[in-house]
């Protein structure tokens, strides 16, 4: 029996501007109606999903974060908390500060959002997310043994793909990798989406196959490998596609819906 849903946010459970499809949300409503937890599961920080769980009156929810690497019950208490490491963080940050000029550089931690300056593209992001960004500086929030969960670049494209070539060669620790042609997210190389989800899905006493996983790209992939009941969306990648176990409609129309009440978890 299932009784828990996952999925991804951006490309899965929200359209391509960023909007909660009619559907989706009708799926949410009967989903919590049954009793029935939905989590998302987001390279997202938390205070960029709160957002979303509030708009849909999902007031108390717990949320797998930064890619796995950050878990909070529906109390925010945190369950897992994984760092990038103390010396691979200083040093990328230096190298960018070093090599790169043109580029917006985001350092969170936990729940707090840190830039060292505001530009258009930051503000930009802040406006997609509604998390609220904060003016800090690295080499403090570092040396006060303050380290990111996840550092994440905006720049224009060319850069991006230079810089996720270059830097994953040079820290084999880290996770270097384009989330979007302008973003670049690194995090710590041992987290995946399946590593939060195995410590949430423990907590609460569930198993894998008493769960169905959404997903839409490439950093879903760990976790449709690691849930039997795995479903990508229409507008995934065929190479990911080929990795679940159904595909259902795309983001854009209402996919998630779709397969749930297919299968008769949701009445349709």
């Amino acid at each position: 029996m299932i009784k828990i849903i996952l999925s991804d946010i951006d490309g899965t459970f929200l359209t391509n501007d960023k909007k909660t499809p009619a559907l989706h949300e009708k799926a949410i409503k009967a989903v919590v109606a049954k009793g029935l937890r939905f989590v998302f599961v987001s390279a997202r920080m938390p205070e960029a999903i709160y957002p979303i769980t509030d708009a849909l009156s999902m007031a108390h929810t717990p949320v797998i974060s930064y890619g796995g690497g950050f878990v909070l019950t529906e109390e925010a208490e945190i369950i897992f908390d994984k760092k990038m490491p103390a010396d691979d963080s200083i040093k990328i940050l230096a190298e960018m500060k070093r090599r790169w000029q043109d580029i917006s550089i985001n350092y969170y931690t936990g729940r707090r959002w840190f830039v060292e300056k505001m530009d258009a593209r930051i503000q930009h992001e802040a406006d997609i997310t509604s998390a609220q960004v904060e003016l800090g500086n690295f080499d403090e929030l570092l040396s006060k043994n303050i380290f990111p969960n996840k550092i994440m670049i905006i720049c224009e494209p060319p850069t991006c793909k230079e810089m996720e070539s270059e830097l994953g060669k040079k820290f084999p620790a880290l996770n270097v990798v384009r989330s979007a042609p302008h973003l670049l997210e690194i995090m710590d190389k041992s987290i995946s989406k399946a590593t939060g989800i195995k410590i949430l899905l423990k907590h609460y006493g569930f198993e894998f196959d008493e769960a169905i996983a959404f997903g839409d790209n490439y950093n879903d992939v760990e976790m449709l490998e690691l849930i039997p009941q795995s479903v990508v969306m229409a507008n995934a990648p065929d190479k990911v596609k080929k990795l679940a176990a159904a595909v259902t409609d795309s983001n854009e129309d209402g996919g998630i819906y779709t397969y749930l009440a297919k299968i008769g978890v949701i009445a349709p």
